[in-house]
């Protein structure tokens, strides 16, 4: 199936990749597309390194006996 690009703009953001690239219309829009794709499908490996970091940091400071109530938080500022 065709792809017609009707906005001028997109046309010559494409003519431009493709002649800095030296690469064709379609192989700019097609690098392109992939990149915008593995961007947006990209967040859950991020949450996933998040949450491996908070783990760690949560292993390393080791259990806490104390309750985190507003007596404690209070003592936090003075």
């Amino acid at each position: 199936m065709a792809l017609y690009v009707k906005d001028p703009e997109v046309d010559q953001m494409a003519e431009r990749l493709s002649r800095l690239a030296r690469i064709s219309k379609t192989e700019a829009v097609r690098r392109a597309l992939r990149r915008e794709l593995d961007h947006v499908e990209a967040p859950n490996d991020y949450v996933e390194r998040a949450m491996a970091f908070v783990r760690e940091l949560n292993a390393r400071a080791g259990p806490n006996g104390k309750p985190v109530d507003k007596a404690f938080i209070d003592s936090l500022y003075e």
